[in-house]
């Protein structure tokens, strides 16, 4: 089995309960919203840094690399350090990631991502370069919608071997839905959906439903941590998801 690593995307906001949850789990940390990392480098396996792109773009802000720089760079010796994303900018020109990769100051603990709408060829380049990639879906290409599983088909095809191996790691962002990868050879990948469902109304969960946000988190979080990646990729499973993506009218 491959086994991959789940992060879980905070905040809670509350130590104790940020505490209860992240204890022995992987976190991604974002630069816009780091309230539990201090609790999170104590007590969970590891983390990594998000730099924000995805909340800057929807807010319509600018990212202040130069802040993100400092803080990973505070960060980066930690033990339980693992990797930052490169800043990048949500459906920006390939030219303007280019640059943002060629400033990076911290050579590979820094992760590039490829979004949805760049080139193939962008894709390989980075796959053939950096020992990791993360991969980002973008206006349109929902992660497991339809438009998702035909684009993520041709990334596939593209940096895969006749065996299905990718020819680097690769890292899901927003991506630990069961129905993606249990069909993409994930290395890692992300989700808030742990945290985000412990804030759902409690009859939601049903009637054995437990009182804490943290406690819930949990229940979510195993459920999704019972799943591990496949380890190669499969074209038929691809063209099987989008039949039944089409049969639920999605």
């Amino acid at each position: 089995m491959n086994v991959m690593i789940h992060y879980h995307v905070g905040p809670l906001g509350k130590p104790s309960q940020s505490h209860e949850f992240f204890n022995g789990r992987h976190a991604l940390v974002s630069f816009q919203h780091p309230a539990d990392l201090e609790v999170i480098s104590e007590v969970g396996s590891s983390f990594i840094f998000d730099n924000g792109a995805y909340s800057v773009w929807k807010s319509g802000k600018t990212l202040d690399v130069a802040g993100y720089y400092k803080w990973v760079d505070d960060w980066r010796r930690h033990p339980g350090f693992d990797w930052a994303l490169i800043p990048d900018v949500i459906e920006g020109s390939e030219e303007d990631n280019d640059r943002l990769l060629s400033d990076w100051p911290f050579s590979d603990e820094g992760v590039p991502v490829w979004h949805f709408n760049e080139s193939m060829g962008r894709l390989h380049q980075l796959a053939t370069k950096w020992p990791r990639i993360a991969l980002g879906s973008t206006t349109g290409m929902r992660p497991g919608s339809k438009k998702f599983w035909s684009r993520m088909a041709q990334a596939m095809e593209k940096i895969c071997d006749e065996k299905g191996r990718p020819i680097c790691k690769l890292h899901g962002l927003r991506m630990l839905a069961t129905e993606i990868i249990k069909h993409v050879p994930l290395s890692s990948a992300d989700s808030s959906n742990a945290v985000m469902c412990s804030f759902m109304p409690k009859d939601k969960f049903g009637i054995f439903t437990p009182k804490r946000e943290s406690q819930r988190a949990n229940v979510v979080a195993d459920r999704i941590e019972a799943w591990n990646s496949t380890p190669t990729w499969n074209p038929s499973n691809s063209i099987a998801v989008q039949q039944e993506i089409q049969l639920c009218g999605q």
